[in-house]
């Protein structure tokens, strides 16, 4: 299952922090990790597939890889809009592309993406992801853009 080469959905804002600055007053390059976090949960809530249902379910995910690569600075106040969608689906792994810009003009910021794996939720062994996470990135790629 591959995304459409299409732009990636917004999928949450955040307004950058003086704790998330530098020494140079730009944001600091490891919180774009936290952002690209934050926007895999709030996709999670999008696509009405929280963590809580996964465990029910008798899975979750273990994040194997995630990459970034750096595209301009941002500053204290500016507000960053977090992209994000599920771009693939392998057998017991999905990954996520993302992109932050800048929110008043709309400049790539950072880009990257996240490799989850699922595992059992008891032993934290691989399995298959199931077909009604599938379903889920499905039926959310379908809905019409707002």
């Amino acid at each position: 299952m591959t995304e459409p080469d299409t732009e990636l959905p917004m999928i949450r804002t955040d307004r950058v922090r003086f704790a998330e600055t530098d020494a140079q007053g730009i944001v600091f390059y490891g919180t774009y990790f936290t952002y690209l976090d934050e926007a895999f949960n709030a996709y999670l809530r999008e696509i009405e597939y929280r963590y809580d249902r996964m465990h029910a379910e008798g899975w979750t995910t273990h994040v194997a890889h995630a990459d970034l690569d750096y595209h301009a600075a941002a500053r204290f106040e500016q507000v960053i809009e977090s992209r994000l969608a599920v771009v693939e689906i392998g057998e017991t792994s999905l990954t996520a592309a993302f992109e932050a810009r800048k929110a008043d003009v709309g400049d790539l910021v950072a880009s990257g993406s996240v490799v989850h794996v699922a595992v059992d939720y008891e032993t934290g062994e691989a399995v298959d992801v199931p077909e009604t996470f599938r379903d889920a990135v499905r039926t959310h790629r379908a809905r019409p853009s707002e």
